[in-house]
């Protein structure tokens, strides 16, 4: 390399660093702020209001495949891994979105696959569509249903997942968080199954290199002293729900049941809820 381009070089690393950095302060700055940020009611009130039913129903709303692990599913001809982000994104954008109308008759694989690409060209923090707008899935009467039948023409409509491995917001996982910051997305989940909205999380349970993943919250129960249980659909494990237990004395998540997870503490984050969270 020439004393130039050894030079220029030098400058590129010197620029990488220093942004790396400052997104660090930031990131650090956001997680640590984002406590006192939360508008959703504290949750001696939240917990006042009866549990709604749940956001979602598990084997009827969710797909019938699953996000396949690469090491349990080793040499698996069609396998199907690292597509958690994108099918737990996609049960919001469903449930926006589409509308299932079983009574009409069936498409072909490409036009399903044109209209799954529609549903999920959408961003999932925009408003559900009314009934009469929505994006039309003839022939079945649900997502469950639809992707049973139709698995291969509802993957190759997913689109990408390369962004989902790249999204800004993953670098979260690396961060120790404050209590209160975990309570808040308590509060702002709560805030939103009570709305009738499931609640896409980032879960972790850095440093050990186990769960970097995401699940879908559909329902929670209180129980008469500390815990909160959240219900989650887990892309891994599509026909049991998980649980996650959140302490509200230690105002931390708690890995209850999740797929080829150890029972032990976690983190959560908040995923796809608007442009730039």
């Amino acid at each position: 390399m020439t004393g130039s381009g050894l030079t220029r070089w030098r400058k590129f690393v010197r620029a990488f660093v220093i942004v790396h950095i400052v997104a660090a302060i930031i990131a650090t700055g956001l997680i640590l702020s984002s406590a006192w940020l939360v508008s959703a009611p504290v949750l001696d009130i939240a917990l006042r209001v009866s549990a709604p039913g749940p956001a979602i129903r598990l084997g009827v709303d969710t797909f019938a495949f699953a996000n396949e692990n690469r090491t349990i599913y080793r040499g698996k001809p069609d396998l199907y891994p690292n597509w958690c982000f994108v099918m737990a994104r996609a049960i919001t954008q469903f449930k926006r979105f589409a509308r299932f109308d079983p009574t009409a008759p069936p498409l072909t694989s490409d036009e399903y696959t044109e209209r799954v690409r529609r549903i999920t060209a959408r961003a999932p923090w925009r408003a559900p569509l009314p009934a009469a707008d929505r994006i039309v899935i003839p022939g079945y009467g649900s997502l469950y249903d639809f992707s049973r039948a139709q698995e291969g023409a509802v993957k190759a409509g997913l689109g990408g997942r390369f962004l989902s491995w790249i999204h800004w917001t993953n670098w979260r996982v690396v961060f120790p968080v404050p209590g209160a910051q975990q309570e808040g997305v308590v509060r702002e989940t709560l805030a939103e199954l009570q709305a009738g909205r499931p609640v896409q999380w980032l879960v972790t349970n850095l440093p050990v290199i186990e769960l970097n993943h995401t699940v879908v919250v559909y329902a929670y129960r209180a129980d008469s002293g500390h815990g909160i249980d959240f219900l989650v659909y887990d892309p891994n494990d599509p026909t049991v729900p998980g649980t996650i237990r959140f302490d509200r004395q230690r105002q931390r998540f708690w890995s209850e049941r999740l797929y080829n997870t150890r029972v032990g503490p976690m983190r959560a984050f908040r995923m796809y809820y608007s442009p730039i969270l």
